[in-house]
C-alpha cells in the first residue's frame, strides 16, 4: 500500500522549511523514523522522519525548494506480507507490528479528513459535532455583542488570502466560532493536549489582535514601499533565508511591542582574567573554554535571584507578571546564516566548568546546523558577547517575552584612580537593555551594578550568591 509522508509539525508558528538535503532515493528500502530528508526552518535544521517502514516510490520535494507543514514530501510502498515471502526465512507477521502499522494508517486517515476543507462545510451553524453540551459550557458563552466585538478586533485580511496546509486540530464548533468572526483557525496557538484549539484559544487570539499584542503569521509589521534603486545604479536581490526572516520578523516585535531602555556601565575585570588565565587548562580539560560568557552565564542566574523581576515575563492580556522558578539563560551565537540563541538550562544548578562545558558545545551545534529547536526555547534571560569582535557599547533589542538581555563589548585597559593615583585596570564595559514596563530605572541600575561587583570579585559571588 502506498503511504503520503506528509511534513509534520514542526513547532509553535512554523508553516515551512528549506529542504537541505535528501537522505533517500527512489527504491530505497527505509526503516521506521528513519531520516528522509533535511529541512531548515527559521529557527534550526532537523532531519525530518518517516512513520512508516517500505520502500520509497516517489519524492515529491527538490533539494533547495521549500515545503509546507502537510504537504507530501515522500510517497512510501508499505510493506506487506508479499513482499516478507521474498525474504529467505518465511516467518508469521508480527500481530504487534500489524496493529501499530494499522494504528499508524488510522492515525494518517484521520489527520487528512482533519485537514480537509469539507469538514468545515459540513458543519451546520446549530450543530457542535463532537463536542458535548458541558465541553460547551465549560467554554463559556459566546453571545452576539462578543462575537460583533472580536469581528471589529479582526485586522482586515487581504483579499486573496494564502492557502496554508498546515493540519489543525480544532472541534468543528471551534472551526465555526472562528469562522464567524473572521478569524482563519491556522492562526490560532492551541493550548490543549497536542497544541488543540479551544473556543477560549479563538477568543483570546482575537483581543490580542484587538490590543495589537498578536498579529497574523506572515503580516508584514510595516509595509512601505521602497525605490526603485536600479534608477541610480545596478543592485542584486537575494532573498532572505529562513533564520535571516525569523530574526528581522522577532526583532521587529519586540522594537514595536517592548518600551525598552538601555542602562550602560563598566565592570572591572582585572581580578577576573586572573583567574580565569589560570584556570584555563582545567576548564579545557573538562571539555569547555573558560570565557568571561561562561563565568557571566553563573554571575548571571544569582543576580536573578536577587532581582527576581528580570526573570519575569509579562502577560498584558490577563494584567499579570509571571515570575520564574528556573534559570535558563541564552546565549547568542553569530553564525555564517545568522544570530541563533542557544539556551542553557538550569544554570544555577551547574558550576563553571560545567557551564563553560555546556556553552562550547552549544555554541559548536548551532555553527554545524545542529541545534534542535527545543533547544532554543524556554529562556528567561539572554547574553550577547560582541567582545570578540569590538565595539566599546551597543543596546540589545529585548528578545521577547523575556524582559531583559545583557550585551557585553570588548574589554580594555584604562586608567582609574583610586588611593590618591591611577591604576592601570581592565574594564568591560556592559549593557543592559530592559522592559520599562515592569522593570523601573532604578532596580536597572542596581542588577547591572551588582553584576559589576560580583565580575570585580569574585568572593561576591560564593558570598552573597
Amino acid at each position: 500500500m502506498a503511504i503520503e509522508v506528509k511534513l509534520p509539525e514542526l513547532g509553535e508558528n512554523i508553516e515551512s522549511g528549506n529542504v537541505v538535503k535528501l537522505l533517500v532515493s527512489v527504491g530505497q528500502k527505509i526503516d521506521q523514523d528513519q531520516p528522509v530528508l533535511e529541512l531548515e526552518t527559521d529557527k534550526a535544521t532537523i532531519e525530518v522522519p518517516s512513520p512508516v517502514a517500505g520502500s520509497v516510490k516517489e519524492i515529491r520535494v527538490q533539494e533547495g525548494a521549500k515545503a509546507q507543514v502537510g504537504e507530501t514530501v515522500i510517497v512510501v510502498e508499505e510493506a506487506t506480507e508479499a513482499t516478507d515471502r521474498k525474504a529467505p526465512q518465511k516467518k508469521k507477521p508480527d500481530e504487534k507490528a500489524s496493529s501499530k502499522s494499522k494504528k499508524q494508517k488510522a492515525a494518517i486517515k484521520e489527520s487528512n479528513a482533519e485537514a480537509a476543507p469539507s469538514e468545515e462545510a459540513t458543519v451546520s451553524p446549530e450543530g457542535a459535532e463532537g463536542e458535548s453540551e458541558s465541553a460547551r459550557a465549560q467554554q463559556g458563552p459566546v453571545t452576539q455583542e462578543g462575537i460583533k466585538g472580536m469581528q471589529e478586533a479582526t485586522i482586515p485580511r487581504p483579499e486573496s488570502p494564502v492557502v496554508r496546509s498546515k493540519i489543525v486540530a480544532a472541534a468543528p464548533s471551534v472551526r465555526r466560532i472562528a469562522r464567524e468572526i473572521g478569524i482563519d483557525i491556522a492562526d490560532v496557538p492551541g493550548t490543549g493536549p497536542g497544541g488543540r484549539i479551544s473556543i477560549e484559544d479563538v477568543k483570546n487570539f482575537a483581543r490580542q489582535l484587538h490590543r495589537g499584542e498578536r498579529r497574523i503569521p506572515g503580516q508584514p509589521l510595516t509595509a512601505l514601499a521602497l525605490p526603485d534603486f536600479s534608477r541610480w545604479g545596478r543592485i542584486e536581490r537575494q532573498p532572505m533565508s529562513n533564520i535571516r526572516e525569523k530574526t528581522a520578523e522577532r526583532m521587529a516585535i519586540a522594537w514595536a511591542s517592548v518600551p525598552a531602555v538601555t542602562q550602560y556601565d563598566k565592570a572591572d575585570i582585572t581580578k577576573l582574567e586572573e583567574y580565569r588565565k589560570s584556570f584555563t587548562a582545567k576548564a579545557e580539560a573538562s571539555g569547555g573554554k573558560l570565557t568571561v560568557t561562561a563565568v557571566l552565564l553563573k554571575i548571571v542566574s544569582s543576580a536573578l535571584k536577587n532581582f527576581p523581576q528580570f526573570n519575569s515575563s509579562l502577560d498584558s492580556v490577563n494584567k499579570d507578571i509571571i515570575y520564574k522558578k528556573y534559570y535558563h539563560i541564552g546565549v547568542a551565537v553569530d553564525t555564517d546564516r545568522g544570530l541563533l540563541v542557544p539556551v542553557i538550562r538550569d544554570v544555577d544548578r551547574k558550576n563553571i566548568l560545567q557551564l563553560s562545558a555546556e556553552l562550547s558545545q552549544m555554541a559548536e551545534k548551532a555553527r554545524n546546523r545542529k541545534l534542535s529547536i527545543e533547544e532554543m526555547q524556554g529562556g528567561t534571560f539572554t547574553i550577547t558577547n560582541l567582545g570578540g569582535i569590538g565595539g566599546t557599547n551597543f543596546s540589545p533589542i529585548v528578545n521577547f517575552p523575556e524582559v531583559a538581555i545583557l550585551g557585553v563589548s570588548r574589554s580594555s585597559i584604562e586608567p582609574v584612580y583610586s588611593d590618591g593615583q591611577f591604576h592601570p585596570r581592565t574594564m568591560l564595559p556592559l549593557s543592559l537593555s530592559y522592559d520599562h514596563r515592569i522593570i523601573d530605572g532604578a532596580d536597572a541600575a542596581r542588577f547591572l551594578r551588582w553584576i559589576c561587583d560580583a565580575v570585580r570579585d569574585p568572593f561576591l559571588l560564593a558570598l552573597e550568591g
